[in-house]
């Protein structure tokens, strides 16, 4: 990917230097969310309601000053290069449709971190917060993501930070509001399937942005959307499902299986069209 001298988004918020011990008053709900949020790496729900019981009422701590490696530096400027990209294009995109775009915040962290969604940590991965439409990420996922799930390169990383900001989208387009409407009035199987959908835009959102990036600044190089795919299809539901407990659950899948992801992913870098992401009217996924 050749992003290194490209524009650096200044909408960074950088809380690695912070600790936080716990969820923030009434976080209740917010665990909950990310409690949904923790299942992206097959993750036990219970658990992390289970840890954000215990500490909470802590409050975090002062921030200090942020020391990072060489590794941390790299990472955190690329995903401060991609950040401002996705804002480049978003706009665009959303002018071209006759609407605003808004920019969101990406804070970066270490360990655990405070949300307007509650109180999560590291193990849950990046998230999406439409509370206060800001996206989370502790760089050290980055290491797991080549380390744990095989799915090295800069683009890769890339395509995490653009699939996040999908999710800003679908906020700032009134989806997400119109999901979690439907959420009392369906089954716990019904409600996944819908999630499913949610999250299989999002990664046809983040190839949206691989078309466009492509195509107005030249980011992208030989092998890159290669690895975007390889990432897509190393966290399909049905792949860490596998790795973790040896046998899949379809009924139980929140983010789609790994030809899912590959397939809307793809979908929406070939087009670099939104319309082509519909996938809530999408008979088959």
């Amino acid at each position: 990917m050749r992003w290194q001298g490209q524009r650096q988004s200044g909408n960074l918020e950088d809380r690695r230097g912070s600790r936080s011990s716990g969820p923030m008053k009434g976080g209740g709900i917010g665990l909950l969310l990310l409690a949904l949020v923790g299942m992206y790496f097959g993750i036990d729900p219970s658990t992390t309601m289970q840890i954000g019981s215990v500490l909470q009422g802590r409050q975090p701590q002062e921030a200090g000053p942020v020391q990072e490696s060489d590794r941390e530096r790299q990472a955190r400027e690329l995903v401060a290069v991609v950040l401002a990209d996705t804002e480049d294009n978003w706009h665009r995109i959303f002018r071209a449709h006759g609407k605003t775009y808004k920019e969101p915040k990406l804070v970066l962290f270490r360990g655990a971190v405070n949300s307007a969604c509650g109180y999560a940590q590291s193990a849950m991965g990046p998230f999406y917060c439409p509370a206060d439409q800001k996206v989370y990420i502790d760089l050290a996922f980055y290491d797991d993501l080549q380390q744990k799930l095989n799915a090295p390169g800069d683009f890769a990383q890339a395509y995490v930070v653009a699939h996040e900001i999908g999710h800003h989208v679908q906020n700032l387009l009134g989806i997400s509001n119109q999901v979690q409407r439907q959420r009392q009035r369906l089954s716990q199987t019904e409600y996944n399937q819908l999630s499913v959908r949610v999250e299989l835009q999002a990664d046809c959102f983040a190839g949206i942005w691989a078309h466009h990036a492509d195509r107005s600044k030249n980011l992208v190089e030989p092998g890159d959307i290669e690895e975007a795919l390889h990432a897509a299809s190393q966290i399909g539901d049905d792949r860490l499902q596998k790795s973790q407990r040896g046998y899949i659950t379809p009924e139980s899948f929140t983010h789609g299986s790994s030809e899912q992801r590959v397939r809307w992913f793809r979908r929406g870098y070939a087009s670099g069209n939104p319309d082509q992401c519909d996938t809530f009217k999408a008979r088959q996924l």
